[in-house]
């Protein structure tokens, strides 16, 4: 379908500015481990985010794993069933035990009000997800995890540049994980990062996605091989320059979709959080089949047979995946809050070169909904 228009399209900076980058790299041969770019990409992505320190990762997958190992979270670990199946997988695959928690209604973040009663002895860490780039209740999150003495690593794959209060949202928790996918607002075609201020766990972490190596003949740890090239770390440094253009441009989307779409009945749209700072990853909607005349899996289809490509993100929830769902925290109706709006969320396409025609379109056949099945 040549016209289709997808969920989300990368951005990709000028070609002509990236060649003397690989000329560079080709005239020092000097493909990874550490070049002279990755050191570069690392220092400039701390300074634009407002952070102390960053260790980029080949993927925000291996970012997860590696942060867990580096706090040493062991036994269960508190988190949402609204996100990206890697969550989950990077407890798993680290022999831990993921307990599933409610999320809150208007920001689909994980509630901080159910926390406390799902802790138990063998507890170690809470790993929330800032879900659409909308933050999570840090400070409240923050008092559940000193008071028990849990570990406090943020998921933090959907706010790239995200500022609540001034405060960057990546410098929250012991320790946050960032993500660099083809799909995000700040891509590294695939790439992952994790942010500290605490200057011995950078040390500890940059060990980690080394082998464990500390220097030529000594490795520290059991580690694993999640450094980053100098050909995707020259691509960030080239992308930082467009990061705020593109993020103006996703924001022009999302105002367009709020000014055409609002009122709609049974759409519920997100508004910006007061005092956040937004990167407009996502443009998600809520369809209550009962009011809207149809529902989000039809309006799904229609959409898609209309060439127009969105997605229900996140469905299913985590907890409903057959590794998890036996899990008591995952049995039905434990997650009510998540299990409804696993239903009803629909992310309409945002990306910074959507037209306003493609808009026109998209806002037509959403508002058609309604209408057609009436």
């Amino acid at each position: 379908m040549t016209n289709a228009i997808h969920v989300t399209s990368p951005s990709l900076p000028p070609l002509a500015e990236f060649i003397p980058y690989l000329e560079k790299i080709w005239a020092s041969r000097w493909l990874t481990n550490n070049g002279q770019f990755h050191q570069q990409f690392e220092a400039a992505l701390a300074d634009y985010l407002g952070v102390k320190y960053v260790s980029v990762f080949t993927n925000g997958m291996i970012a997860l794993q590696a942060g867990m190992q580096a706090l040493r979270i062991t036994g269960e670990v508190i988190t949402t069933p609204f996100t990206f199946v890697a969550t989950t997988h990077a407890i798993h695959l680290n022999g831990c035990t993921p307990v599933f928690c409610d999320i809150e209604p208007e920001s689909f973040t994980l509630d901080p009000e159910k926390v406390e009663s799902l802790i138990t002895p063998r507890t170690t860490a809470i790993l929330p997800v800032h879900v659409y780039g909308n933050p999570c209740r840090h400070e409240r999150l923050k008092r559940v995890a000193d008071t028990y003495g849990l570990k406090l690593f943020y998921d933090a794959a959907h706010v790239f540049g995200v500022r609540q209060d001034g405060q960057p949202v990546a410098s929250w928790g012991d320790l946050s994980m960032l993500s660099f996918h083809a799909t995000k607002v700040f891509n590294t075609l695939e790439g992952g990062a994790l942010v500290t201020d605490d200057p011995a766990l950078k040390r500890r972490i940059d060990f980690l996605r080394n082998f464990g190596f500390q220097d030529e003949v000594t490795v520290v740890a059991p580690g694993t091989n999640g450094k980053v090239d100098e050909v995707r770390s020259a691509y960030g440094l080239l992308q930082l320059k467009y990061v705020d253009a593109e993020i103006a441009k996703r924001r022009r989307v999302a105002d367009h979709y709020r000014a055409h779409l609002q009122g709609v009945p049974g759409l519920r749209l997100m508004d910006d959080q007061p005092g956040v700072k937004h990167n407009y990853g996502y443009f998600p909607v809520l369809v209550d089949a009962q009011v809207y005349g149809m529902t989000r899996d039809a309006l799904y289809e229609k959409l898609k047979a209309n060439g127009i490509f969105s997605r229900r993100y996140f469905y299913p929830l985590c907890s409903q995946f057959p590794t998890y769902r036996t899990l008591p925290s995952a049995l039905p109706g434990r997650l009510p809050v998540a299990e409804r709006v696993a239903e009803q969320i629909l992310c309409l396409p945002i990306y910074a070169d959507l037209g306003d025609c493609a808009l026109g379109q998209i806002v037509d056949a959403v508002r058609a909904g309604k209408r057609n099945c009436i």
